[in-house]
């Protein structure tokens, strides 16, 4: 534990919700709920309006509609998201160099070697703060102390749009009245198991010996729990975490029984996670296809290239052979592609430093088609341009939730903001 709360963590405020009320002025206090918009979807994101109807993150969509009717149901636009999660990334790092994302919209930070710049951790939190509301339209949470746990407690406890510094000697005052479900690795079956000793804080955990909850929880949980409780994380940041896999996945509104038709998704899934490598500066070799099927049974196949790929034109005919081995009978309620064993742009141009010929000249010509396509996408949105499998008579098939395209394609028409088709515009 350090001796100054120079552990930050930034955590944007109902992002995926925000980027969508940013975009389109119309939804700004209004309440928003991004996810799966059909029968069996879950919610990704509500934002704070939606919240006060007691919509939560995980929830199911149907659920979701019952506790508030009148919300706006919008799918997802990971693209957006992904953009907007760079330029947060990019003003942290021109802080200091020591941040680790945990996820698109959420990073810690060690401002250690930034003290000589600012004044304090709460300068470097609003300047972060403004920072991000001034260049990308965002809001965040900063929380900061003298361990990462007790930072990323304070994020939470400073949401929405707020900061919290807990400064040395106020950690324990802080933490022990919080309820025990706070702190990390304190799941339902932890939970149970701690309700058998009256615990309900985390000063009630803290004042249960460490041998007592080592027999209650095994060894390595009970230690843990117990060094948690006085706020002793020995943990640093880690920089240099990478990411394990880049994936696209769905649940469809109704079982999918067509192999044609998930072969269609299967298409567009590729072409979204080759356009996340790409932009993420990363190749993989490995590509698995998932299947869950309408009784929830799940199944995946993997296979391993003998070279890196960020090329959907590569994922795909290989995505495609893994789904042709798997039954599909009885109906498909999931489908998903993943590429793992990954590794920096760096690494996939000095393998191609090695390889020559047509081969090269072929993979090099379809990345530069597949830049192009990024560079579209970016300018005019995710579903300008796509795979001609989407394409039913020049226009994209019904399901899409985005722009027409294709040589028959009307002018392109707002949105659709939930399955009920309820406007935007207020009142």
């Amino acid at each position: 534990m350090r001796d100054q709360p120079t552990f930050l963590h930034l955590d944007l405020d109902a992002f995926f919700a925000s980027v969508e009320q940013r975009d389109d002025p119309k939804l700004r206090g209004r309440p928003v709920i991004v996810g799966g918009t059909a029968g069996r979807g879950v919610v990704a994101a509500a934002s704070y309006e939606a919240r006060e109807f007691g919509v939560r993150s995980a929830m199911p969509t149907i659920q979701a509609e019952r506790l508030c009717p009148n919300g706006v149901f919008l799918p997802p636009r990971f693209d957006a998201y992904q953009k907007a999660s760079r330029a947060v990334m990019k003003i942290m790092s021109s802080v200091t160099s020591l941040v680790e994302p945990l996820s698109l919209d959420e990073a810690f930070l060690d401002v250690a070697g930034a003290m000589r710049r600012f004044t304090d951790p709460h300068a470097i939190a609003e300047f972060m703060r403004s920072s991000i509301k001034n260049e990308v339209g965002l809001t965040a949470s900063v929380g900061g102390a003298t361990t990462k746990m007790l930072a990323k407690i304070a994020s939470d406890l400073a949401k929405p749009d707020g900061v919290l510094i807990v400064k040395p000697g106020d950690e324990l005052g802080v933490l022990h009245p919080l309820p025990v479900g706070r702190l990390w690795g304190v799941g339902p079956a932890t939970r149970e198991r701690l309700d058998r000793f009256g615990v309900k804080t985390i000063g009630d955990l803290s004042r249960i010996p460490e041998a007592t909850l080592v027999g209650a929880l095994g060894a390595a949980n009970g230690k843990h729990l117990h060094a948690l409780s006085w706020n002793r994380d020995e943990r640093g940041v880690q920089p240099d975490q990478q990411t394990k896999s880049v994936s696209h996945e769905e649940t469809f509104s109704e079982d999918k029984t067509d192999r044609k038709e998930l072969q269609r998704e299967l298409v567009r899934m590729t072409e979204r996670v080759g356009a996340r490598l790409r932009s993420a500066g990363l190749a993989g070799r490995t590509i698995q296809v998932k299947l869950k099927y309408h009784d929830f049974r799940q199944v995946t196949r993997s296979a391993t290239l003998d070279h890196l790929t960020d090329l959907a034109g590569e994922i795909g005919p290989v995505a495609r052979d893994l789904l042709e081995d798997l039954e599909i009978a009885g109906g498909v309620r999931l489908l998903g592609v993943s590429v793992t064993g990954l590794s920096s742009e760096g690494e996939r141009e000095e393998q191609l430093s090695f390889e020559s010929g047509a081969d090269l000249e072929n993979r090099e010509t379809r990345r530069a088609l597949e830049l192009a396509v990024d560079a579209v996408r970016e300018r005019f949105g995710d579903d300008s341009v796509g795979p001609g499998s989407e394409i039913d008579n020049g226009r994209v098939r019904a399901d899409r939730k985005g722009s027409l395209y294709g040589p028959l394609a009307e002018p392109e028409q707002p949105r659709p903001q939930s399955r009920r088709g309820r406007e935007r515009d207020p009142g």
